[in-house]
């Protein structure tokens, strides 16, 4: 899932049950901090044994270097996602799967988490493991899951080029372009952009299941 910017109450639909849970960002409408905690009680009621999160650019109150709103960060805020594992340029190994999580997207309306394109985006995706098994970001690449109907492909070609020339992820889960909702692949890579949201913030698009064969000697019970 991703991009459910606190309509979690208004999501007519059943949350597919699951080994693990990932969302892609953008749970809030602005980051703050009554709405960070109404979703960490949401992933309290969820009963995935594993919850990966990670931030979008309306996370204002998650990323230090925003000045959209001066004074809006709170260094404590990730604290308050107790019930779930949150990931911001970091990694997690699950069952013997390794996934990736960042935030950053190209510049997008003066946001969070955002950074110019060309070598600041690049220096981001550069921090990538090369064995990444899935990778979650909260935009998406060039060409797969970003296109805008006003502005067209919106994606970030240095993020398509770490993926296709370097990381090779087997699965690349995203949202932010909620027009993009759906499953792209390249032949290598499974490009899910896992919107929730459609364009005009109405929770109508359906989570997105996929099923990782475990690697060799991995077991679901090494975890419980």
């Amino acid at each position: 899932m991703s991009d459910t910017h606190s309509e979690n109450n208004n999501i007519k639909f059943e949350i597919p049950k699951g080994d693990i849970l990932i969302v892609a960002g953008d749970f809030t409408r602005t980051g703050a901090p009554s709405e960070v905690n109404r979703f960490n009680e949401w992933m309290k009621s969820l009963p995935h044994q594993h919850k990966i999160v990670i931030c979008g650019n309306h996370e204002l109150s998650f990323d230090q270097t925003c000045q959209y709103i001066k004074g809006y960060y709170r260094s404590d805020i990730k604290n308050v996602l107790c019930d779930c594992i949150y990931l911001e340029d970091s990694a997690v190994t699950i069952y013997g799967i390794k996934f990736y999580g960042s935030p950053w997207q190209p510049e997008f309306g003066g946001w969070a988490f955002n950074v110019p394109r060309g070598e600041k985006c690049l220096s981001k995706w550069n921090l990538i493991p090369d064995d990444t098994d899935v990778l979650i970001t909260h935009g998406p690449p060039l060409g797969y899951g970003d296109k805008i109907t006003s502005k067209g492909n919106i994606g970030c070609v240095e993020l398509l080029s770490t993926i296709q020339k370097r990381v090779k992820p087997k699965y690349h889960v995203f949202g932010h372009i909620h027009e993009g909702y759906g499953l792209y692949t390249d032949g290598t890579t499974l490009f899910i952009n896992a919107s929730t949201c459609n364009r005009f913030f109405v929770p109508e698009n359906l989570p997105i299941v996929f099923d990782y064969s475990l690697p060799s000697g991995q077991t679901k019970e090494n975890y419980m």
